[in-house]
């Protein structure tokens, strides 16, 4: 019991940076099909990158020297600078959050469960269960960041898009500067 209540603490707290800018990109009124795609794409990558960082991660760490800091960082300040280009450009707000945007985000958000599938094995035997706690914790936790950030909108208009990608820059330089 006590391996499960560990597990699913660790599948929120990877999932409290997902909510936190999934926020800032539900204010850019996505459809409901590409919020349900982002989520699934964040689940997926949720459940993939502690895979990773069980079998490859402590090569790659060593020989590429990441920082996955700057790398997560600079994603967000792409996707901020992204939305206040839309915002400024066109009238009606509607971000085009293409497959790549998606991908970007999904890995950017997802690198921290690669560094903890470095030390997985030391927490549980049951890698495959925290992997798909991971996954569905940060679907959900991204679904409803959306749907709030999505509500922000329609209620604050064009000021809630502004604050959201403030909140990605704030974030994305906090990542860079650390």
């Amino acid at each position: 019991m006590l391996e499960i209540v560990t597990i699913l603490s660790i599948a929120v707290a990877l999932s409290m940076d997902t909510f936190s800018l999934s926020l800032g990109i539900g204010t850019c009124n996505l459809s409901k099909k590409k919020s349900l795609m982002l989520s699934m794409v964040v689940g997926i990558m949720h459940f993939i990158m502690p895979l990773l960082g069980i079998i490859i991660g402590n090569n790659i760490v060593n020989f590429f020297k990441l920082n996955s800091n700057l790398l997560l960082g600079l994603i967000l300040l792409f996707i901020a600078g992204q939305m206040l280009y839309e915002i400024f450009l066109k009238e009606e707000h509607k971000i085009n959050l293409n497959l790549t945007g998606i991908f970007l985000f999904s890995f950017g958000v997802s690198i921290d469960a690669f560094s903890t599938g470095l030390g997985l094995t030391a927490i549980t035997s049951n890698i495959f269960l925290a992997m798909f706690l991971f996954s569905i914790t940060s679907f959900l936790f991204t679904l409803i960041g959306l749907n709030i950030g999505k509500y922000a909108n329609q209620v604050l208009g064009v000021y809630s898009s502004v604050f959201g990608s403030l909140i990605l820059i704030i974030v994305g330089l906090a990542h860079i500067f650390r």
